[in-house]
């Protein structure tokens, strides 16, 4: 059950409320995000729910069976909007593009990059700055040195960045440099970090694990809600599968599921969903009809020369004409949804 509260609830009616909760054999605890405040209950002896939503205080109650609750779509039938800033808000109504290299390389690469983005109208550049490499000795990233750097390019430009945080030691120092948060693949159930996330007023994106089940993934986003951030976007990137013609096998399936389950945004990943690169314009057009809400993709000025995922990362011709698809696909997914 999900109880929302007056912003300006007393002490006094909040211990009411949880007395209630503690008479009818439920456990509680409270939830403060930067727009709301929450009771959440557990428990499975039925009551009357029509007598907690008449306690003073509360402005609404919902039943959600769910274990992920506060990012269940059983209480909050409107899809969330995720504002960035300056106007970009990621959500239902939009179709949102972040691209950019698999790893910041260089000053040079960094300028160039953003020339591009900025002629295609992308408003969101990626690019990794710590890199959480299979082999040690692959290259790694360039570290803060290389956030600060593709800070003041993208900010002189107007484009925000989104980049990997891999540790909890890195959220604070990382924070005035990054508009969104990405927790990689690899840290999708680092529940400490997880935490630490919940504490920011920054978007996080959260991609899905390699052997991640859906309700992991929202289990993963409840943990980051239920700390206080409510700015949660959801990103399918493949998973591991027995098939090994491809780097991931992308569950598109999934990102319809999320969709139905979740009020928050989902964004879709084909360069690591697929993993080679004359593949990821198709599997980029399918995401865009299962609904998702952005993409994220992989773009290089010479993807063969790339320090890392050089083999799913696109050309600037390629990523252009894939741009202008896309907008036109989206475009036809809302003429049939209206319809």
């Amino acid at each position: 059950m999900i109880i929302q509260t007056d912003s300006n609830i007393t002490s006094d009616q909040q211990k009411k409320i949880t007395q209630h909760l503690e008479r009818i054999g439920y456990s509680w605890s409270t939830v403060t995000t930067q727009f709301r405040q929450y009771i959440i209950a557990v428990g499975n002896r039925p009551f009357d729910i029509r007598r907690v939503g008449q306690l003073s205080g509360v402005t609404d109650v919902h039943r959600v069976s769910d274990p992920y609750k506060l990012v269940s779509k059983k209480w909050k039938l409107d899809y969330s909007d995720i504002n960035i800033g300056d106007d970009l808000v990621i959500g239902p109504d939009t179709f949102t593009m972040m691209a950019g290299p698999c790893s910041i390389e260089s000053e040079a690469q960094i300028e160039s990059t953003v020339d591009h983005l900025v002629k295609n109208n992308i408003p969101v550049m990626r690019g990794g700055v710590y890199k959480p490499r299979s082999s040690p000795y692959s290259f790694r990233g360039l570290g803060m040195d290389g956030l600060k750097l593709f800070a003041q390019y993208c900010r002189e430009r107007g484009i925000k960045i989104i980049t990997e945080v891999m540790m909890v030691e890195q959220v604070e120092e990382m924070h005035d440099y990054v508009d969104i948060f990405q927790v990689g693949a690899r840290n999708s159930q680092n529940f400490n970090l997880l935490d630490v996330l919940g504490g920011v007023d920054k978007p996080v994106l959260l991609k899905r694990g390699m052997s991640m089940t859906i309700p992991e993934l929202l289990q993963s986003a409840e943990y980051i809600f239920s700390n206080g951030n409510e700015k949660i976007i959801l990103c399918e990137r493949g998973i591991r599968t027995f098939e090994n013609s491809y780097r991931n096998t992308m569950d598109i399936n999934a990102i319809a599921i999320l969709k139905e389950r979740s009020h928050l945004p989902v964004i879709a990943d084909p360069s690591h969903g697929v993993g080679i690169r004359k593949y990821v314009d198709k599997v980029a057009k399918s995401a865009v009809m299962a609904g998702a809400d952005g993409v994220i993709m992989e773009v290089h000025e010479v993807p063969q020369q790339a320090f890392s995922d050089g083999q799913q990362t696109l050309d600037y011709v390629q990523a252009e004409q894939l741009y202008k698809q896309l907008r036109e696909l989206y475009q036809l997914r809302e003429s049939f949804d209206r319809a």
